[in-house]
């Protein structure tokens, strides 16, 4: 602690002890918490609590007052806690009586005070942080403490229920892992004393016939299996074992969520699912007798697992599968294909009754298919998934949703009856399909998938969120169905498919809705990014009215649409302007009229969206060299620079600066760097300026009038790229070690510009009326002018301003008290520094 803050904080002791001032505020609170924890946590020292007595003092003060505030009165327990977190500082808070006042049934627990949930918490906490040393454990399992534990298990406030669980299980671990003397032995294991009381509780728990209690016990195992994979975990689950097999069987007992859980955290641990202990035993029986929504979880987790017996990976797999497999026998009758499954885990009965339900159908279906998805994102599965049943029970889900299936069993009819228009199961359906595009085995199916698909996109039906989903699927089938035809020759098929597909999407990008044109113009762009190389693609879109419906969304009211739009024009450039050899259709359209478009949109559009997309697709498009010859590209980068130098949106101002990086990067790649020779800068400036060609055409685009006026940008992101960028061009132009000599500016005759321009930048966003043209004697498109500024001006010093958090003071434990004394009115000059 320094000296100032030692000043300080007696003051601030004081004050929060005062029952007359206002309360502090709960964030001042939070961060002198922080504060005390970083000084404690690496010395153990007594010093901390020794030279401040005015801790001491002011936890005396708040226990003598009658009626303290729950607020303060929590920060103190916990503040307790944090300083009682050595063992050296408990002993002295011990032999001042302060703990067994704050943590022992004499003290806030008997009070009425005890009520306000902040204060149960900070108990909580305050006896987490002291319980690091074995007389901390001692003073709480002697004092009563733990039953207060046991007892907050069930407290009402879910948070403080929480704590006291996760309490329990650091106490668990810390017991047995600091007090056990003997080598471990499974058969005859000495539990420690406080171990042996929370074990104990836990056997208790589970025998009661409370639901809370033993949901209380099994949420404190899953806890304690998760975070600790000791040998001695097995030990205490073989005395308990008997127990939670039970309760898979009795229907009175309703934890069987929870057992699934529990059941999950043991097998990720290597403690069991290696051992002899019966766990795979528990989880066969759990995937036969959960029902279909408890199963679920449990299922997918085990299929994820590197270390598990496959007869069990097939079991968890069929009980998963079982809802689709349902859903596809349901669909006719008799059963005109295979079905998914060849028999089943469970009863078939409990999913066809809740599929038959309205108030679970849904809830069972989004549930199975979210699991499939988290399945089929695996880069590696360790059991085959019969993808082709899969993907024919999802065409049947989404049949039935749009009630373009008529099924002929009754249970089909009833499942038909409650899907309709079901936009959940839907969404999660096409999720899965689309996820399924990556897996091999479903080109059977292709085309009957492509008429499911085509009918959600005409469908007048279809929701906008329905649609978008349809149209990410869609856009992944396709890259799917060009795979195919690559290598079947079906290219008659895909022209068909294709051709469909435009007219669907010319009528979507029609849609009143401003959602759907968004969608239809976000699918068009991804399909252009995935098939703009394929000769197919690039005729059946040029054919359509796609392209000129597309260029009219650039004048959208709505500007999520001309940003989408802009993004798509710009991706359709890569066909119609920039491509090698065009198609003979792509004459008509007008290159210099099209990038017109998008400049006036840079400089004129009121939102800040479209502006964004023009920024990124011009920085794209030079990025991939389709801007043209050096000249061109110079002019192209100068128009864009004034158009966005001035803009009011950083991000425009920030992609701005990317397009200079590039920009800067493949001009210096084209026609090289100048030999310099490690000298002065003054000799360098002069020797190099008339060969220098790259920083003479970075003049000529009013690149360092941008770059220089970035460094003042009042928005931090924009003025680190930009030096960035400066440091890069520096590194370029003068070799590593050349001296840059500020003194020696002013023999040039543009130092005293330059000396200027530095003083200037310093000033960072508050430098007021920046120049841009040649004020002050800079002459920003001098190359001489900029070679030497380069050299000289500071960027180190600018670099770590742009760098360093604008609130490195204010976060300083000093300021910090500070602003607790002004906050209750201490300090004459009220300036509290705002968080």
């Amino acid at each position: 602690m320094t000296r100032e803050c030692a000043l300080l904080l007696p003051g601030v002791c004081a004050a929060l002890a005062d029952p007359r001032q206002p309360g502090s505020d709960d964030t001042c609170l939070e961060k002198l918490l922080d504060w005390f924890r970083s000084m404690t946590e690496f010395d153990p020292s007594v010093s901390l609590v020794q030279d401040n007595p005015c801790l001491t003092e002011f936890i005396t003060s708040i226990l003598a007052l009658p009626e303290p505030s729950p607020s303060i009165l929590s920060f103190t327990l916990r503040l307790a806690g944090i300083l009682a977190s050595s063992e050296n500082r408990f002993q002295h808070l011990q032999q001042e009586k302060l703990l067994v006042r704050l943590f022992g049934v004499d003290g806030p627990l008997s009070s009425t005070v005890w009520e306000d949930a902040s204060v149960r918490s900070g108990w909580v906490e305050g006896v987490h942080s002291m319980m690091h040393h074995q007389p901390a454990l001692h003073f709480l399992c002697n004092g009563g403490g733990i039953d207060v534990i046991f007892a907050l298990q069930g407290d009402p406030s879910l948070f403080v229920a929480s704590s006291a669980s996760r309490l329990l299980v650091h106490m668990l671990i810390f017991s047995v892992e600091s007090e056990t003397t003997k080598p471990f032995s499974a058969k005859d294991f000495d539990w420690p004393v406080c171990a042996r009381m929370i074990i104990k509780h836990i056997e208790d728990s589970l025998q009661s016939s409370s639901a809370s209690h033993v949901e209380q016990s099994l949420k404190l195992l899953t806890s304690l299996f998760s975070s600790c994979h000791s040998r001695w975990t097995e030990v205490l689950w073989l005395g308990i074992a008997k127990q939670i097999e039970s309760f898979l069987t009795d229907e009175t007992v309703q934890a069987q969520r929870m057992l699934a859980n529990l059941l999950l955290n043991m097998a990720w641990s290597p403690v069991f699912c290696d051992s002899e202990g019966g766990l795979w035993a528990l989880v066969t029986s759990a995937l036969e007798h959960l029902t279909p929504v408890q199963v679920g979880p449990l299922a997918v987790g085990i299929l994820r697992l590197y270390k598990c017996p496959q007869d069990v990976r097939i079991q968890a797999l069929t009980v998963l599968l079982q809802p689709m497999d349902c859903i596809l026998r349901a669909a006719s009758q008799p059963l005109e294909y295979a079905g998914l499954l060849d028999e089943s885990v469970s009863d078939p009965a409990a999913v066809e009754s809740l599929l038959s339900s309205k108030s679970s159908c849904a809830s069972l279906l989004c549930q199975t298919l979210a699991h499939l998805e988290e399945l089929l994102s695996l880069v590696y599965l360790r059991v085959d998934l019969p993808y082709t049943s899969l993907l024919r029970s999802l065409m049947t889900i989404l049949q039935f949703c749009n009630g373009f299936l008529s099924p002929a069993s009754p249970l089909g009819s009833t499942i038909s009856r409650i899907l309709i228009n079901c936009f959940r199961v839907q969404s999660s359906a096409l999720d899965v399909l689309a996820a399924l595009s990556e897996r091999k085995g479903c080109d059977t199916l292709i085309g009957s998938l492509f008429d499911v698909l085509l009918a959600y996109l005409e469908s007048p039906n279809t929701t906008p969120t329905v649609l978008k989903k349809t149209f990410q699927a869609t856009s992944k089938w396709l890259v799917r169905l060009h795979e195919l035809s690559c290598s079947t020759s079906q290219w008659q098929q895909t022209e068909k498919i294709l051709a469909d597909v435009f007219l669907v999407l010319q009528k979507r990008l029609c849609s009143p809705c401003w959602e759907v044109r968004d969608s239809s113009l976000e699918f068009l762009t991804v399909l252009i990014k995935c098939l703009r190389d394929q000769d197919e693609f690039r005729q059946s879109l040029l054919s359509s009215e796609v392209p000129r419906l597309t260029e009219n969304l650039l004048e959208d009211p709505e500007s999520y649409v001309r940003a989408s739009a802009v993004t798509a024009v710009g991706h359709l450039a890569f066909i119609t302007f920039f491509a090698p050899e065009l198609p003979v259709i792509g004459n008509q359209y007008n290159k210099e009229n099209t990038i017109a478009k998008l400049q006036e949109i840079l400089s004129k559009d009121p939102e800040g969206f479209p502006r964004r997309a023009v920024i990124s697709m011009f920085t794209k498009w030079l990025r991939q060299g389709c801007t043209g010859r050096m000249e061109d590209t110079e002019r192209f980068v100068s128009r864009v620079i004034q158009a966005v130098e001035h803009d009011l949106d950083w991000e425009v101002r920030l992609g701005g600066l990317e397009l200079v990086e590039v920009f800067c990067s493949q001009t210096i790649c084209q026609l090289g760097l100048p030999r310099c020779s490690s000298v002065p800068v003054s000799s360098a400036v002069t020797s190099s300026i008339h060969q220098n060609r790259s920083l003479q055409v970075f003049c000529r685009a009013k690149l360092f009038s941008f770059l220089f006026r970035s460094l003042c940008d009042c928005d931090k992101p924009v003025g680190q790229r930009a030096c960035d960028i400066l440091f890069a061009l520096r590194g370029n132009f003068y070799p590593t070690g050349t001296a840059r000599d500020s003194q020696e500016t002013g023999e040039l005759p543009a130092g005293h510009g330059i000396a200027w321009l530095q003083r200037t930048l310093r000033q960072g966003s508050l430098a007021q009326n920046f120049p841009t043209g040649g004020g002050n004697g800079v002459d920003f498109e001098d190359p001489e002018s900029m070679m030497l500024a380069l050299g000289t001006i500071d960027l180190e010093e600018l670099h770590d301003e742009l760098n360093r958090s604008s609130d490195h003071v204010e976060k300083s434990p000093q300021s910090l008290l500070q602003d607790i004394l002004a906050t209750v009115g201490t300090i004459e000059e009220n300036e509290a520094d705002c968080y």
